[in-house]
């Protein structure tokens, strides 16, 4: 990762910390990683009830 993308990470995160959604689908995370674990757990959640729902 360079400098910058560390930079662009935190300020994020401060962002995030401060109560900003700042990854769309994370909202209610409390920093930048938790905000990306909360949208890539609704992404799956999404995806596996869409299969479910195109099974007949």
């Amino acid at each position: 990762m360079t400098s910058e993308q560390k930079e662009l990470r935190s300020e994020l995160d401060q962002r995030a910390r401060k109560g900003e959604t700042v990854v769309p689908g994370g909202a209610g995370g409390k920093s930048l990683e938790a905000q990306e674990h909360l949208a890539e757990g609704r992404i799956r959640r999404g995806q596996k009830r869409k299969q479910q729902l195109d099974v007949r």
